[in-house]
């Protein structure tokens, strides 16, 4: 099909050279022969009198037209998918799809786990691939080739509609045995004990903790570095160090890990954690329906929150034997 002189088949063949920068990929993305793929290169840059691609070794390098082109020729494509091929009644027990959702590790475990169970009883075929967040989640939003990021909103793009899920705080967590961690913890004291932080390689923002501590880093003793909040309390059993994470992902270690959780010393604001979907997905069935789950769980999570968070400390008894009290924190 034509218009306006051009063979719509192939912003199909660009958007897939966009995508897979590599011909050989690219064509398997779309089902063509390799000469069919290169027939439609040459069929492209003819009509838009631009060479779109060079080559740096066997990948494909964008011209400043290719580029240009890369956002409006994925928009286009996904509006035809989206609202003129999609005829069928949309039914989540026979939907077969995917979906890719950018998420942490404290996410996955204290809430998307739920979501997943909840989708395996309604929609059996439905199916997940979960990734960390990285710093090229707005341009995959913008291309409409990631279905959700689920991040702290305060780190979120502008330009996609986003949805808040559930406010989360930060704790301080140490191990039962810690007699350097206590109860309440002065700004001063917090700074200067042994830390197990995080550093998300290829994330595209600091942790949280880091974003409020960004005048103090320098006089923060850091002693081990981690790539997620999950790695931190094996670190900490039978250690005098602290660790900062969410206050869902510490209540969920405690339960099998002799840890104490004490509050923050100030300034440490709560953040909520939201979900963002591609602008292109905004009135599409698929996307409505997962939105809908995850802000039913969301809910259905806060409304069954657990106790107030309890500062846990071990003392030595007369015999010397180790006591554990429990106190609720204030």
């Amino acid at each position: 099909m034509r218009f306006k002189g051009l063979d719509l088949n192939l912003l199909v063949a660009l958007d897939a050279l966009i995508a897979e920068r590599n011909l050989s990929s690219a064509a398997r993305k779309i089902n063509l022969s390799q000469p069919a793929m290169s027939a439609a290169v040459a069929r492209l840059r003819s009509y838009f009198g631009d060479e779109l691609f060079g080559m740096r070794g066997r990948e494909l390098v964008l011209s400043s037209r290719a580029q240009g082109l890369a956002a409006p020729v994925r928009e286009a494509l996904m509006h035809i998918e989206l609202s003129i091929m999609a005829r069928d009644a949309f039914d989540p027990a026979r939907l077969n799809r995917r979906f890719k959702i950018a998420l942490s590790d404290f996410m996955t475990v204290v809430f998307f786990r739920n979501v997943v169970e909840r989708v395996t009883r309604e929609a059996p075929t439905v199916s997940f691939q979960l990734e960390a967040p990285t710093d090229e989640h707005e341009e995959l939003l913008r291309r409409g080739e990631i279905d959700f990021v689920i991040l702290p909103d305060l780190f979120m793009s502008s330009t996609h509609p986003r949805a808040a899920l559930f406010e989360e705080r930060l704790v301080c967590v140490g191990c039962c045995t810690n007699r350097e961690l206590p109860r309440r913890l002065t700004f001063d004291r917090y700074m200067s004990m042994g830390h197990v932080a995080v550093k998300h390689g290829g994330a595209p923002q600091t942790p949280v903790e880091q974003s409020i501590l960004i005048d103090h880093a320098p006089t923060r003793r850091t002693d081990i570095l981690v790539q997620s909040f999950s790695m931190i309390p094996p670190l900490l059993v039978g250690t005098n160090r602290i660790g900062t994470m969410p206050l869902g992902l510490a209540r969920h270690f405690q339960r099998t890990m002799p840890l104490q959780i004490v509050e923050l010393p100030h300034p440490f604001p709560a953040f909520t954690e939201a979900v963002q979907w591609p602008a292109l997905h905004n009135s599409a069935p698929e996307s409505l329906w997962m939105r809908d789950i995850l802000l039913q769980e969301a809910t259905r999570m806060a409304t069954t929150q657990e106790p107030p968070v309890t500062s846990i400390s071990e003392e030595a008894d007369t015999a010397g034997h180790l006591v554990r009290s429990v106190s609720p924190l204030p």
